[in-house]
């Protein structure tokens, strides 16, 4: 691990610290039937009447910094165990690392929210719209199952596209170096 990966990892360490002393609160008051909107970020250990911590989205919160973390050590390995088709990956997979990372931090920042009002117990509830986290969200509630089926579409677009983007390797044959080959094992089988 070199200087960079050290201090990434570092930075990864202090975010989940913060994270778990500043988690996410709702509010869940009589006004709105006793339904919990989110309220935002309280100290962990203070009093905060009338708030539940949202579990839900402290949960996706962690997963996506230890997920940038991962992809941030990946992005900063040394160049020479970057080169070539191994491990390291090529330029194009490296921007679909940051990609991947820019996505989670924005799907996080702008999550799905639905207003107290129209909130019903469907397994996949509606949802008004994609709102900054930091704004006011006092008369809404944070649609968390939304909000995990784009943490995992966003993984697994990111995932296919570095597949995607995988260098060959001089292991790999082609289709039409898989064919020459069944035909002389074929041919050979028959002689």
């Amino acid at each position: 691990m070199n200087t960079s990966q050290r201090v990434a990892l570092a930075v990864a360490v202090a975010n989940l610290a913060l994270l778990m002393v500043f988690p996410p609160y709702d509010y869940v008051s009589l006004q709105h039937g006793n339904i919990p909107t989110f309220d935002g970020f309280y100290f962990a250990f203070g009093n905060q009447p009338n708030r539940v911590l949202n579990a839900n989205f402290l949960a996706l919160e962690l997963i996506v910094v230890a997920i940038n973390a991962c992809i941030a050590i990946l992005l900063l390995r040394d160049p020479a165990a970057r080169t070539g088709a191994g491990p390291g990956g090529n330029r194009r997979q490296r921007i679909i690392l940051a990609l991947t990372a820019v996505n989670l931090l924005l799907v996080l920042l702008f999550p799905p929210f639905e207003y107290f009002s129209a909130i019903t117990k469907a397994a996949l509830p509606t949802f008004e719209g994609f709102y900054f986290l930091f704004g006011d969200n006092s008369q809404r509630q944070m649609v968390t199952a939304i909000l995990y089926i784009e943490v995992a579409l966003v993984l697994i677009n990111g995932a296919l596209l570095w597949l995607l983007f995988k260098d060959k390797t001089a292991d790999e044959v082609s289709a039409e170096e898989a064919r020459l080959l069944a035909r002389r094992i074929r041919d050979a089988q028959k002689k």
